[in-house]
């Protein structure tokens, strides 16, 4: 397994890579959510790379960069251990030159749920991931559907920039309990934990009410805002269907 952290050592082991290639984009604090997507690409590429970057454009200024879990000595065992071919590991420097930056910015789908709790999260995503894509040049590239507007955002600017890149889109990977594996869960301390698994018991009782017939999005939300509500640790700020 190649590891580089400069540009010009990318773009050199990339052109060794047999094609197709698929590219893992994350930020590191690897768990078995990531792993399913680097198996899913190793599955279907004759070359797979992933990035390492925690990307400070999409953390708001009050939010947890410089808190969000790090652990690369660990990360880079588990990759090689899955057989990844080349991992890219760049400075803030190499991807943000100084001067006035320039943003990729999709409109319509990033203005609501997590764009309206997050002011310019999704222009920094889409900025970093249409440089990682320059950078990386995959056949395919992989995004799990846990954060389905983020996944949905990234296939839009790939469509709209005209990027020949397959957008592959897998399922979530969740704990026994059904939450959702994610690196920040490591922020939670055991009652947060317990608590936190409402998101699943909410997500099913509205499953349960759509297999019985009902269609109206809106009693479906109202039933997902019933189980959250009662959980005294949840503060809910988005509910969609």
């Amino acid at each position: 397994m190649e590891v580089v952290k400069q540009l010009e050592q990318l773009r050199t082991t990339r052109r060794k890579c047999s094609d197709p290639f698929g590219l893992v984009p994350t930020m590191g604090y690897l768990h078995e959510g990531h792993l399913s997507l680097v198996r899913c690409a190793m599955s279907e590429c004759a070359s797979v790379g992933v990035s390492i970057f925690v990307n400070p454009t999409q953390f708001g200024p009050n939010e947890d960069l410089t808190a969000y879990p790090r652990d690369l000595e660990r990360d880079l065992s588990l990759l090689s251990a899955e057989g990844v071919d080349l991992v890219w590991i760049p400075e803030v420097e190499g991807l943000y030159p100084p001067g006035d930056p320039t943003w990729v910015d999709v409109e319509g789908l990033t203005e609501y749920l997590e764009g309206a709790k997050r002011s310019g999260h999704f222009r920094g995503v889409t900025t970093v991931v249409a440089k990682l894509f320059n950078a990386f040049q995959p056949t395919k590239a992989y995004f799990g559907q846990k954060d389905a507007q983020q996944a949905r955002v990234i296939q839009r600017m790939t469509e709209d920039l005209l990027l020949p890149i397959e957008i592959v889109i897998c399922p979530i990977v969740r704990e026994v309990d059904g939450l959702a594996m994610s690196s920040r869960n490591s922020y939670l301390n055991p009652e947060q934990r317990q608590a936190a698994t409402v998101l699943w018991r909410a997500l099913g009782h509205a499953g349960s009410l759509y297999d019985a017939g009902e269609r109206n999005a809106g009693n479906l939300r109202e039933g997902m805002l019933d189980v959250l509500n009662a959980e005294p640790l949840a503060r809910v700020q988005y509910v969609s269907v």
